[in-house]
């Protein structure tokens, strides 16, 4: 039996992402023979203007930890909002599929069959599930009844809603105003801040105003954005970061400096090759901008080649200037 045979698909997930609206990911669970389960992540290019492909996709969604059983439509993982959630072994959460996502209506989506056969499966389980729902509404009602008369005992018992991160809600704080009132009149009382606007503030931290600080350590870009490391960490485990990139963003600047001054001295030696350094430059430049745009991405296998030659004339050239220092000092 194929693992990703969609007769066998359990679940499914579609994002798509909130900066880069042609892009979209997939979570895609099948199951196996011996009862356990196989998730396959994948990325597709919807192009507006071209055709849709599918390339390589990295495991960027389960970074974020969830029960892929749990999350509906308009769940946000990072940068990713939830348009489809398919669950095979529960009624389906949705009126109708996105038109985006329909593969009679977009034709398109025949281009990447891995995801276009899920979706069909998906449209045909669901409508297996709607017939059967008239079979199983006589049941509900029966049951009905019971339910409502749980529901009330719910309602009736007392319910701990108190978020420790939040101020005391309205009935909490009257309870306790005498107490408050007198703790403010007694000498040495310092009142709490209110920790929700923190919390706002930090949420509304995107990935642009992360990609700003991509050029200095990760301690100085916490400081930069009055957050603390580990908030700023779980802010780019939120958006798909693994690794803060300052490391690669200096690397390639750095690569490009010394690519700037080879261009000017070679325009007055060779202009051919100031032509090819030119070239590498504008490479190195495109590349820092993808790494920018989806920092999750590792430096090209040609770029590190680059940079360990760089590193290699650079040695040699110390080497050659103490020489000649002990030479001349002899």
């Amino acid at each position: 039996m194929d693992s990703c045979d969609p007769h066998f698909l359990r679940s499914l997930l579609v994002f798509k992402n909130t900066i880069n609206q042609e892009l979209i990911r997939s979570l895609h669970v099948y199951g196996l023979e011996d009862g356990k389960e196989n998730e396959v992540e994948r990325e597709f290019l919807f192009s507006e203007n071209g055709s849709y492909v599918e390339f390589r996709a990295y495991p960027v969604l389960r970074l974020m930890k969830f029960r892929v059983s749990q999350v509906l439509e308009g769940y946000v993982n990072g940068c990713w909002v939830c348009i489809l959630a398919f669950h095979a072994n529960r009624s389906p959460n949705f009126t109708c599929i996105p038109s985006i996502l329909s593969v009679s209506r977009n034709p398109q989506l025949k281009l990447i069959p891995n995801l276009a056969n899920d979706l069909q499966m998906v449209v045909e389980t669901t409508c297996i599930k709607a017939e059967k729902e008239p079979l199983q509404k006589s049941d509900e009602e029966t049951s009905q009844g019971n339910d409502e008369n749980h529901c009330q005992l719910r309602r009736s018992l007392p319910m701990l809603d108190l978020d420790l991160n939040r101020p005391p809600c309205p009935a909490t704080m009257s309870e306790s105003s005498d107490d408050q009132e007198s703790g403010r009149q007694s000498p040495g009382f310092i009142e709490k801040k209110n920790r929700r606007a923190a919390s706002d503030r930090i949420a509304k931290i995107t990935l642009p105003d992360l990609v700003k600080y991509f050029d200095i350590p990760i301690v100085e870009a916490s400081r930069s954005l009055n957050v603390g490391l580990t908030v700023l960490k779980k802010k780019c485990r939120e958006f798909g970061i693994p690794r803060w990139p300052h490391r690669k963003i200096k690397s390639l600047d750095s690569l490009i400096r010394d690519l700037q001054e080879e261009t000017e001295f070679q325009q007055k030696e060779d202009k051919a090759a100031a032509l090819a350094v030119a070239k590498r430059q504008r490479m190195l430049e495109s590349e820092k901008e993808s790494i920018e745009r989806r920092p999750f991405l590792d430096m090209k296998i040609e770029t590190k080649r680059f940079r360990q030659d760089v590193f290699k004339r650079r040695h040699r050239a110390r080497v050659l200037r103490s020489q000649g220092l002990s030479l001349s000092g002899n």
